[in-house]
């Protein structure tokens, strides 16, 4: 017998260890809660090394055996997935982070990390028999899954706010995808879209953390990670979170890696970044709480993470709590600035997202929290170009008699 393509062995509902069977289509547990993809790491373990990982093709789909599609017929890919870890020097010395890097996730297709778990969950979806997908969206993964929905030949369904950022709107319209506006936020997308999928067959609702899979996809994020360094992790590792599925994978990721024996030593403290606007995982954390209250008049330009009350913050926090990390909020001047400035030190545009974290982590060395001995990890969520408005570019115009000064 042939070895199998994915170990999954079942699903577990995050709160209470409920099992569940991974081969029907599930959303969330008769409790309410996230359900998360368990494998059978021993099996897994036995079918595949690190050493043998590394000859495989750059894409997440290397790491498959703890991925949960089962033949590879139904993998949808883009090619995802390996994206660079750049140091940034100047910018470090600037911050007084001398091992300061960045997971540059703006060189994914669609431009944005939402491309990974768009992958694995369009691929899943597929293999269950789902006839289309439907999300409220803040714009990048709504664009992601519709066009993973295209290359799998389902129909996609995708509400976002009126306020997402326009060239996520025309993702989703040139890949075909079925888009609505809503006069709101992303909770309220969501209710039109839970109540759609209600009257519609074969349709799944693949909201944040509604579907299991987005998070596998995610996941591949910290594997990466750790076989860039070497099967090693690092020290900090800054994440901005608004419905938190980036950091809860990455968690995700170190505990099996650990479980797998490919890493050792302490996890890395993760830093769950949100912006002054909007972060209410923050003021969970301050106040030393296992859940969070959504804020009353969230806003912030990081559009992507204007997310006022996430149904995975409880996940959030357990894993800033499990590896000794912290909760910090910036505001849109600092992390508009930060974007700003990293593109003058290093020549990458990256998203406000993303800038936020950069952000972060020069106020956490301010604080003394980072000493600047550590070697610090900042995930780019995405591309500075779904963000044009970030920058205003008003440069003078000569005649065509005039002269460059």
């Amino acid at each position: 017998m042939h070895a199998p393509h994915s170990t999954l062995s079942h699903l577990e509902c995050s709160r209470t260890g409920s099992r569940h069977d991974a081969d029907t289509v599930q959303g969330t547990s008769p409790d309410g809660a996230p359900l998360l993809a368990r494998y059978d790491l021993e099996r897994a373990r036995d079918l595949v090394t690190p050493a043998e990982i590394a000859a495989r093709p750059p894409d997440l789909w290397r790491y498959h055996e703890v991925l949960p599609v089962r033949d590879p017929a139904h993998v949808v890919t883009m090619g995802e997935g390996m994206t660079p870890l750049l140091p940034l020097p100047r910018a470090g010395a600037r911050l007084g982070l001398p091992r300061l890097l960045m997971k540059d996730e703006g060189l994914i297709p669609t431009g944005a990390f939402k491309a990974r778990g768009a992958a694995v969950g369009v691929s899943r979806a597929a293999e269950l028999g789902v006839r289309g997908i439907a999300m409220p969206t803040n714009g990048n993964a709504g664009a992601a899954w519709a066009c993973y929905a295209a290359r799998a030949g389902i129909d996609a369904l995708i509400a976002m706010p009126v306020d997402a950022p326009e060239i996520t709107r025309r993702e989703c319209v040139v890949s075909g995808a079925e888009l609505y506006l809503v006069d709101g936020l992303i909770g309220d997308a969501g209710r039109l879209v839970a109540d759609a999928v209600g009257r519609r067959d074969g349709y799944q609702d693949t909201s944040t953390l509604k579907e299991p899979y987005r998070i596998e996809g995610k996941k591949t994020m910290g594997y990466e990670i750790a076989e860039q360094l070497g099967w090693r992790c690092p020290d900090v590792l800054l994440y901005p979170t608004g419905g938190g599925v980036g950091i809860i994978a990455i968690h995700k990721a170190l505990q099996e890696m650990r479980e797998l024996g490919w890493i050792t030593g302490p996890m890395p403290r993760l830093v769950a970044v949100q912006a002054e606007g909007c972060a209410p995982i923050v003021d969970a954390f301050d106040a030393g709480l296992r859940e969070s209250t959504a804020p009353a008049d969230p806003r912030t330009v990081a559009f992507g993470i204007t997310v006022p009350k996430a149904l995975g913050d409880f996940l959030v926090l357990d894993a800033v709590y499990d590896t000794g990390g912290t909760a910090v909020a910036v505001s849109d001047d600092e992390l508009l600035a930060a974007e700003h400035a990293l593109a003058r030190d290093e020549g990458t545009w990256i998203c406000p997202e993303g800038a936020a974290c950069v952000a972060a982590a020069g106020r956490l060395r301010e604080s003394g929290w980072l000493d600047g001995s550590e070697e610090v990890v900042v995930l780019n969520t995405g591309s500075g170009l779904i963000y044009p408005e970030t920058v205003a570019a008003e440069p003078p115009v000569l005649a065509v008699d005039g002269r460059i000064p």
